[in-house]
């Protein structure tokens, strides 16, 4: 009884007869042939196949339960393997001539079976991988994100209504939530890059967890200097720069902003793309989706929320209450992070590029202390070189226009705004609260138009609906009847209605972004597109800095609308115009 084995190569099992009959000299060289041409085979699969590490692999030949005639010769043949010679023991083998046809062909059946297995793929039906495209790769672990974000959103956006309102209650003008809003956004330029950059070396669930510390610890200090600043009846008419509880909270604002921005990046560009699966089109787009509503939840309820209290309470009370809601969220965040590590079984801890964690792109070291000034403008020049060279430029930069619009949006500004026209705090955060609303709307709104437009002409429609609704606002506004209520509520549920194109466009937009941008380098990436945006804003407040006063809002309006148009005709002008990168990536018909 013979039986044959090659590994990784075969050969036919009717030279066995052939073999045996050969006298012992002829055998040794039949053997020596037969050994080389084995092995020059195996070299042809190395070239073919490079990435394999076979270096260290040698084909073989064996034999079992084979009746020996005469003695076994061993013989030393030289080869060489991956331009290393060796040397190795070749034994030639005399077989007994009396093998039987039927075994010769019992194992070349077994061999055509074996290639059958290794050669086989199982194909799916169009209904199966769409099933699979819309099943995410760690549910589990997804739901669990969905939990810490909302935990941690609700005392952000709560934070966001809170501070402008209780700081607009100080000062009869702009001008101290326009400097605080300013400093944030250079901040956010100056140390984004970094942080992004920071957020590419380390892993990613300590490094998540030590920025949410940063964050409430932030958050923290500056209700305790807004509250100081109330109960001590301070006035901002005079000297804003000079008062050390400004300075402080100016700081803490800049820190607080730039850590909820780093946090936002990693999850939106990073931890939902391995969670989901970066080639499961439709979970990774109902993820997002979720996501949105999630924040846009969150600033309905904290709106709300801190609107009914600062209605029914002192200021300084309720700041004390959303204090204890800040140090109530942090642990629960904290711990909801280590269980979606956990429930994805360690898929966050995977390293996010191939290079090692310790090492940069251009292969310099871990950043220190002592050269953080040239390793941040290392950064700021890296991250530049990497925004600009992405395919999906375009799209990025129409965002970046979107943020100019810092006037025409429920945030700090419009809270001010309103509150100097006199309008109730239950009314402004109704106001936000109907704001978010239409975002919500928008999520589900946005899915329906990528099915019927494609993704690309879903966010083009997006941005011309904002920019049409904007611009009957701004004629609301510039008719002078905004002093009637009817008037201001008309001009409001205008803004109101067009957050439904801007919320459609930040979803669609956030999937473009994912697809164009390589996931070793999203958060460099995306914190540099952070800090443009902030360096949008900021110009924008600087130019309120300026013209604080309440009777210039028209021309800030009219500031923020000229920059959703441009947002609408740059997008635009790329769809007309699709390039063959555009088209692989977005199949763009």
């Amino acid at each position: 009884m013979a039986s044959l084995f090659l590994t990784p190569t075969t050969t036919t099992v009717s030279s066995i007869s052939s073999f045996s009959s050969l006298s012992p000299r002829q055998s040794d060289c039949y053997s020596c042939c037969s050994s080389t041409s084995l092995r020059s085979s195996h070299r042809r699969f190395i070239q073919r196949c490079p990435n394999l590490r076979l270096n260290k692999l040698y084909t073989r030949c064996s034999l079992t339960n084979i009746e020996v005639l005469n003695n076994i010769v061993t013989e030393e043949v030289d080869h060489e393997a991956s331009q290393e010679a060796s040397s190795c023991s070749v034994p030639v083998v005399h077989l007994d001539s009396e093998i039987h046809d039927t075994e010769s062909t019992n194992l070349l059946v077994e061999g055509t079976f074996v290639d059958v297995i290794l050669t086989t793929l199982p194909i799916l039906s169009e209904e199966e991988q769409d099933v699979i495209a819309a099943t995410p790769a760690h549910p589990a672990g997804l739901y669990a994100l969905y939990a810490s974000c909302l935990a941690g959103n609700l005392v952000e956006q709560l934070w966001n209504f809170a501070w402008p309102a209780a700081i607009a209650l100080l000062h009869p003008s702009l001008l101290p939530v326009a400097v605080m809003g300013f400093c944030t956004k250079v901040a956010v330029i100056a140390g984004g890059p970094l942080v992004g950059r920071l957020m590419d070396l380390y892993p990613r669930v300590p490094a998540y967890n030590f920025l949410t510390t940063v964050q409430a610890s932030a958050q923290l200090l500056s209700a305790a200097m807004i509250m100081q600043a109330h109960m001590a009846h301070a006035s901002l008419e005079t000297s804003v720069l000079m008062r050390p509880w400004f300075i402080v909270l100016v700081l803490a604002g800049a820190v607080e902003r730039l850590s909820g921005l780093a946090l936002g990046v990693a999850v939106e560009r990073d931890w939902v793309v391995l969670l989901a699966g970066t080639n499961r089109p439709i979970a990774l787009a109902q993820a997002n989706a979720i996501l949105s509503r999630i924040d846009l939840l969150c600033e309905i309820a904290g709106a709300s929320l801190f609107g009914i209290l600062l209605s029914k309470y002192e200021t300084v009370t309720c700041l004390k209450l959303a204090a204890a809601l800040m140090m109530w969220a942090l642990p629960v965040v904290i711990g909801l992070t280590w269980l979606t590590n956990k429930l994805s079984y360690g898929v966050l801890d995977r390293t996010k590029c191939p290079q090692t964690c310790c090492r940069t792109s251009s292969g310099e070291s871990d950043p220190h202390v002592d050269n953080l000034v040239d390793i941040s403008m290392a950064s700021i020049k890296h991250g530049l070189d990497e925004y600009m060279k992405q395919p999906v430029l375009p799209a990025s930069l129409a965002y970046v226009l979107l943020c100019f619009n810092a006037v025409l949006a429920p945030g700090g500004l419009m809270t001010a705004f309103l509150t100097q026209h006199g309008l109730s705090p239950s009314l402004i955060g109704g106001f936000s609260c109907l704001c978010a609303f239409m975002g919500v709307g928008a999520t589900f709104m946005s899915a329906q138009m990528v099915k019927h437009l494609g993704i690309l002409k879903a966010g083009a429609a997006g941005l011309i609906l904002q920019a049409s609704v904007l611009t009957m606002a701004v004629g609301v506004y510039w008719s002078g009847a905004l002093t009637n209520r009817t008037a201001l509520l008309f001009f409001l549920g205008f803004i109101v209605l067009s957050r439904l194109g801007h919320m459609s466009y930040e979803v669609i937009g956030s999937q473009i972004l994912q697809t164009g941008i390589p996931p070793s380098k999203a958060n460099l990436v995306g914190a540099t597109e952070v800090s443009i945006a902030s360096l949008a804003e900021s110009i924008i407040l600087g130019v309120v800095i300026i013209a604080n006063d309440v009777s210039h809002f028209g021309f800030l309006a009219t500031l923020s609308l000229v920059s959703v148009v441009g947002a609408a005709w740059l997008f635009c002008r790329w769809l007309a115009n699709p390039s063959d990168v555009q088209t692989s990536l977005l199949f763009v018909t």
